[in-house]
């Protein structure tokens, strides 16, 4: 009887680290087992989709499935700056604590390459 107690005591509010193996939302991760039709949650206003292989945090819930809510962060970050990237950074908006913003890859605005707006003196 205590087996059972203690297995519930543990079974909830627990995170784990895990891999994805499927990508979208809902994702499949493996950690002990391969676990499919995980939520994906995202800080407001923001949405992404971890891709295949990466390692993410998965957080157990009470009376309903387990659920992915990040990816371990590799980047060298200074203190208070911000990366917000796609893929293996071919975009990306860095924004540096001393005002900065980088922006990388390919940029539009409204569909327009920003080379075309400014050889154009911004006429789009």
């Amino acid at each position: 009887m205590w087996l059972s107690e203690r297995k519930r005591g543990r079974g909830y509010g627990e995170a784990m680290v895990g891999q994805t193996t499927l990508s979208g939302n809902p994702a499949g991760v493996y950690l002990d087992a391969e676990r499919r039709a995980l939520a994906i949650f995202a800080p407001g206003g923001y949405a992404w989709r971890p891709a295949v292989g990466e390692e993410v945090l998965v957080l157990k819930q009470e009376g309903e499935n387990s659920c992915v809510v990040g990816v371990r962060c590799y980047s060298d970050l200074a203190p208070g700056e911000v990366l917000i990237h796609a893929g293996q950074g071919q975009a990306a908006i860095k924004l540096s604590t001393d005002g900065t913003v980088n922006l990388m890859g390919r940029v539009l605005i409204n569909g327009v390459p920003l080379e075309d707006m400014l050889n154009k003196g911004g006429e789009a």
